[in-house]
């Protein structure tokens, strides 16, 4: 990487004839010197007119004679800045994989704009990327939308593997934001091109598999979510300790790096960096736990779901993924009331309900004040049962839930009747019937291609 500039990327052979002038004179060479032998002084004077535009022989010849690097003559970049700034952004990569997002932020921020002054678009796009994921990790989810869309206008005229990173990004900030449509549309179109272009790109279908899984449960889409789940689980990366061997090959880049041997660091860079986004993969493989817990309630195998639920709750709680983590805890209070445990569930659900709102991960808010509002009723309190369940619908109409709304409404409909207000009742169950979707289905269309696993 450190000499992979090409002719296209290099800058006008006036800027480079210039350049070539400026450090010929600081260190004392006449034309003569530096052409010699290979060149003429001719030749090096017609360059540093910018009348002619050096091949890379030339260019390799003149760097070596000046002491400095090829990409420094081609496009005054410092020596091994690109390099740097990589073994930079796989610390933030570090920081963030660590639950410091605020820190890892900072971090980006500074990276995108070094990356942006030299003109390195692939830096710049990994640092938008992170960027985005901090973003998610805080709950910031406009903010993130906006850093992913401008991580995939520097992407453009990549493979879409390169470019899936962006677009899951893209897709879980709508999800979360309650745009459940637009993103299984976003992620079912990348993986329909993936697989029937042939792309099969293990990391790049993983991504994009367990992170349709939210979508489609929340559409009633069951068997699409359990089906990706499977494919999610089929395709995990596996490593013994990810972070220990990341933190090994920082180190090896950085001793490379010192010596001269940027290709090489740059190699272990590569791995580093891998391995730190499989340590962020712990939030979609928390998901597939999360979805087998919700497949074995749905069997009535309570025990089994909740030990998926809780080491769904538990990988979430480690990576300090707040809004994520937050969800994983109205699923495991679920199936928690369901076994009995009303007052665990309750506390579990008063102590995340603060992080949800009707744009911060809808769904799940909608959830927790319907479970709220069933402990509730449970416990004789019609008041504040009927309050969480209208707050619920409320939520819920907005985001486009069908299923959830359906049972909602019933729910109400049935409070409503038996506190006598019958016409009330008749209208929250109209408002149900309206929105009634057989279980399991969506109207998402033909399913994506699969995978040739």
């Amino acid at each position: 990487m450190g000499e992979a500039v090409g002719r296209r990327e290099r800058d006008d052979p006036e800027v480079v004839g210039r350049r070539v002038q400026r450090l010929r004179a600081q260190r004392g060479l006449t034309q003569r010197q530096l052409a010699e032998p290979a060149y003429t002084p001719a030749y090096i004077s017609t360059l540093e007119a910018g009348r002619a535009r050096a091949s890379d022989e030339a260019l390799r010849h003149i760097a070596d004679r000046l002491g400095v690097t090829f990409e420094e003559l081609a496009v005054g970049r410092p020596a091994h800045l690109a390099t740097d700034l990589r073994l930079r952004l796989t610390e933030a990569q570090r920081v963030l994989a660590d639950g410091r997002a605020e820190e890892a932020a900072a971090q980006y921020a500074l990276l995108r704009a070094e990356a942006e002054s030299h003109g390195l678009g692939c830096e710049q796009a990994t640092a938008l990327l992170g960027l985005g994921e901090c973003a998610l990790e805080t709950g910031e989810l406009s903010a993130a939308r906006g850093y992913f869309e401008q991580a995939e206008e520097r992407l453009a005229g990549k493979a879409l593997p390169v470019r899936v990173p962006a677009v899951r990004g893209r897709a879980v900030a709508h999800y979360l934001a309650g745009e459940l449509r637009y993103a299984v549309y976003l992620l079912e179109s990348a993986l329909d091109e993936l697989n029937r272009g042939g792309l099969h790109d293990p990391d790049a279908l993983l991504l994009l598999y367990a992170s349709v899984i939210g979508p489609y449960m929340d559409m009633g889409a069951h068997a699409r979510a359990a089906q990706a789940a499977e494919f999610a689980l089929a395709l995990a990366p596996r490593s013994g300790d990810p972070a220990l061997i990341a933190r090994m090959h920082r180190s090896v880049a950085r001793t490379l790096l010192a010596e001269g041997r940027v290709a090489e660091a740059d190699a272990s860079l590569a791995k580093a960096a891998e391995l730190y986004r499989q340590l962020r993969l712990r939030t979609e493989l928390a998901n597939c736990h999360w979805m087998r817990g919700y497949v074995r309630a749905q069997n009535g195998e309570l025990d089994r779901a909740e030990a998926e639920l809780r080491q769904a709750y538990a990988m979430l709680s480690e990576s300090r993924a707040a809004l994520y983590r937050s969800q994983a805890a109205v699923e495991l209070a679920d199936v928690l009331h369901r076994r009995g445990k009303s007052q665990e569930a309750a506390g579990l659900l008063e102590g995340v309900l603060g992080d949800f709102s009707s744009e911060r991960g809808a769904v799940h808010a909608a959830a927790a004040h319907r479970l709220l509002g069933i402990i509730a009723e449970d416990a004789g309190d019609t008041e504040a049962a009927e309050e969480h369940y209208v707050r619920a619908l409320s939520i819920l109409e907005r985001a486009g839930a069908a299923g959830d709304l359906a049972d909602l409404c019933r729910l109400l409909g049935d409070l409503l009747r038996r506190t006598g207000r019958t016409e009330a009742a008749l209208d929250a169950y109209r408002t149900g019937l309206g929105h009634r979707t057989a279980p399991g289905t969506t109207t998402l269309g033909p399913a994506p291609a699969q995978p040739p696993l």
